[in-house]
Formats: C-alpha cells, sequence, structure tokens
C-alpha cells in the first residue's frame, strides 16, 4: 500500500476525503476475485479510505467478452452486486463498483459501474459509453460491441460532499465527456479499468494526467494488473492525480491499494486560475486540403 498527501498550491477551505484505487488481478474464478476484492476494501477502510475504487471486471476478467457476459445477471440478482453492497454496508464507506457485466435486454449486456453508499444502497449506475472496439499494435483484437450495449449518459453523483463523476476504461480516450462532466459539477471522477499492457505503457499515465488538468479535477484510476485466463494481460499502475496533473499516488504492476489524502477546494481554485471550462472562443474552420 502507498500513501501520498496533495501539496499544497492552493487555499483549502477544509474539505478533505481520503480515497484508495484497489488494483487486481482478476480472473475467471468470481468466487476468488470478490474475496481478494474485500480484503483490499477492508485494508483501505482500515487505513481511512471514506471512497473506494473497484477496477474495470472485477468479478470476472477474461481475454473473451462472451466469458465474461456469460456471467451476466440482471441487476436484482447480480450476486456480486450483492456482495459488494454488503461489503460497502459492513465497512462503512462509498464503494465504487469499478464494473460488472449486467443483463439488459434480450442477450444485451451493459458493462455497468455502480455507486454504493455506506448503508449498501445503490446511489447509481453508469453503463460504459464508448465501448473498446480496437486492433492494438501487437495484433489484439477487441470487439467489445459484439456482446455489450453502449450507455447513453453521463452520470455526476455526490459522495462524501464530493461531485463524483463515473466514467469506464476507454471512456478515458474521449476528452469532451470529461469535460462535460466536469462542466456539470464533477469535481472527482472515477476511471475503473482493465487497460492493456500494451495501450497502457504506451498511454495511460498520460492520458490521466491529461484528463486531470484539462478538466480541473481529481482522477481515480483503478486498474486491472498482470496476465489473466485467455493470455489477456493488463498493465496496472493504477494512479490518483490532482486537479494540477499531479501523481498523488501510484502502483506498480502488481495487486495492491494506493491511497491519498485529497483537497477539494483545490477544484475550485484550479478551474478559477486555468478558467479552460468556461473560458472558450469558437472558431471558423478552412479547409483547403486536396479534393476536400
Amino acid at each position: 500500500m502507498s500513501e501520498a498527501q496533495n501539496n499544497d498550491h492552493f487555499e483549502s477551505d477544509n474539505r478533505h476525503c481520503k480515497v484508495a484505487c484497489v488494483q487486481m488481478n482478476s480472473g475467471s474464478n468470481i468466487a476468488e476475485n470478490l474475496s481478494s476484492a474485500e480484503q483490499w476494501v477492508i485494508k483501505a477502510a482500515e487505513a481511512g479510505a471514506r471512497i473506494v475504487v473497484l477496477p474495470e471486471n472485477v468479478a470476472c476478467l477474461h481475454a473473451q467478452n462472451s466469458v465474461i457476459a456469460k456471467n451476466a445477471s440482471c441487476e436484482e440478482t447480480h450476486p456480486a452486486l450483492a456482495h459488494f453492497r454488503r461489503v460497502a454496508r459492513d465497512q462503512n464507506l462509498w464503494l465504487v463498483i469499478g464494473s460488472l457485466p449486467i443483463s439488459v435486454e434480450g442477450d444485451r449486456v451493459a458493462n455497468r459501474s455502480y455507486l454504493i453508499n455506506p448503508e449498501g444502497q445503490i446511489v447509481d449506475f453508469y453503463d460504459k459509453i464508448h465501448l473498446f472496439d480496437v486492433v492494438t499494435p501487437d495484433g489484439e483484437v477487441h470487439r467489445e460491441s459484439e456482446l455489450f450495449r453502449p450507455g447513453k449518459r453521463c452520470v455526476i453523483v455526490e459522495a462524501e460532499q464530493c461531485a463524483v463523476g463515473l466514467t469506464i476504461c476507454y471512456d478515458l480516450r474521449f476528452p469532451l465527456l470529461y469535460r462535460q462532466l466536469a462542466q456539470q459539477g464533477a469535481e472527482l471522477i472515477t476511471v475503473p479499468a482493465a487497460f492493456t499492457h500494451v495501450t497502457g505503457q504506451a498511454h495511460w499515465e498520460m492520458l490521466i494526467r491529461a484528463r486531470a488538468i484539462e478538466t480541473g479535477s481529481f482522477i481515480l484510476a483503478a486498474n486491472q494488473c498482470g496476465k489473466h485466463p485467455g493470455g489477456f494481460q493488463t498493465w496496472g499502475h493504477s494512479m490518483i492525480v490532482s486537479p494540477w496533473g499531479e501523481v498523488l499516488a501510484a502502483a506498480e504492476e502488481e495487486p495492491g491499494i494506493i491511497m491519498a489524502e485529497l483537497d477539494l477546494s483545490q477544484v475550485e481554485a484550479c478551474r478559477s486560475r486555468l478558467p479552460t471550462l468556461v473560458d472558450v472562443e469558437y472558431f471558423a474552420t478552412s479547409t483547403f486540403l486536396p479534393n476536400s
């Protein structure tokens, strides 16, 4: 476990919140994954965390999306959802369930992130908008849209006197979503992820820090790590980043937790000094490309 505290760039209004990201190596054994996640949440709670973020596909991760999707259940009967609701209640904290496969319509599945309050109640959920349909440089083919249905709404919820925006993994590459969350008041944005080793090594840190700087928000990015069934490998390096783009806490490539004490007043202070969310000049585009 590593822990960091904000550097004091801005005056504080005494709104502080201790947060944690859990980095896991989830496989296809759901019971083992749930037990491991619970133990990490307990450690974070014992260290004083009030908001804990779990990674994407926390209950089951496999190279084949069909393996993940076959474990989907509706919200009312989903065993992993019930498990994490109990964990949040037992540990008396806010828990972001990175994502679970939720049956939504016909044979379609949502890749859904939940915010659970300290009473174990579902506050709200977010369905991943941008599905991972890519071919990585090493030739891996990913087609989430074959089984998953994209979400249609961005979500901001209040937790521990903080406005929290919910996103998932590949969303990180779409800055307009983060800008919209920040413009609507999000102070902290969660990024549960299963970023691949290849793309993570190349882009993970710079994307997280860019989204933090662009929006003047804290970013809590909880990633999967290591090798998973089916030959899939994720990057790890979970991070907590300040509105100024500072890395407050970072993991390596092993399971564990990272923590930071957030001074939430930094959000407003940073946005007032760099008002990029409101100081926008609109401009025309002139195109001089051949055959345009």
